[in-house]
């Protein structure tokens, strides 16, 4: 079973208010897809997104980034999941303390106190160490070729920090984009450039890559 995360998740402050970020969930959905039309069973975990459950795909949808890590522990537990793809973009930080109601803008602190989430992708690698684990690295690609070395050395960081088998680095503009430029990272190795890509041609990349590949 391949275990996707995707979308953005959203850290309430009260009942109506919160932290999150721009992720619309698509690259996420094209990878749970594309792995679903190669006839892998597929349980995409997502935060709220706008968009439609794909073909072939079982579908959970969460809030919070505490609560994507439970349900991604809870089914690694149950599920014979053997690949997990990170994809969601998962806040890093949580307001420390959640009002109840809505209270006006005069009751609210001058100041937020924040608290770190968990890594979902790294805590479910540490966890179960068997999956085969692969995420993306959104990284500010910077001027010219020294920018973009910058970018995959964080990238190449990042995958080895989660103990990952490879990253997908893709830069800031992707979020928004039908297309953009990607690159391989892998733990060990060079980086590979995929080009400019939309998300759907890049995930069927992406599933086939990881089929053909043994494990390590």
């Amino acid at each position: 079973m391949w275990l996707v995360t995707a979308g953005p998740t959203r850290e309430y402050l009260d009942e109506v208010r919160f932290l999150s970020n721009a992720s619309s969930g698509r690259m996420g959905y094209a990878l749970a897809a594309a792995a679903g039309e190669r006839g892998e069973e597929v349980l995409l975990v997502s935060g709220p997104v706008s968009l439609p459950p794909p073909e072939r795909v079982s579908r959970i949808e969460v809030v919070s980034a505490l609560e994507m890590l439970e349900v991604c522990r809870d089914r690694c537990r149950r599920d014979p999941v053997r690949i997990l793809f990170g994809v969601a973009a998962v806040c890093d930080l949580r307001p420390a303390a959640r009002f109840s109601g809505k209270p006006s803008k005069a009751e609210l602190p001058g100041k937020i106190d924040l608290v770190p989430n968990p890594d979902v992708l790294k805590s479910l690698r540490t966890e179960f160490p068997h999956l085969r684990a692969f995420g993306f690295a959104l990284e500010d690609l910077g001027e010219g070729e020294a920018g973009r070395e910058a970018a995959l050395e964080r990238a190449r960081t990042k995958c080895r920090r989660k103990s990952l088998e490879a990253i997908v680095l893709n830069g800031l503009g992707a979020m928004d984009a039908g297309s953009a430029e990607y690159w391989w990272v892998p733990a060990r190795g060079g980086a590979e450039a995929l080009g400019a890509r939309n998300k759907e041609d890049l995930a069927r990349n992406l599933v086939d890559r990881v089929l053909a590949e043994p494990a390590p």
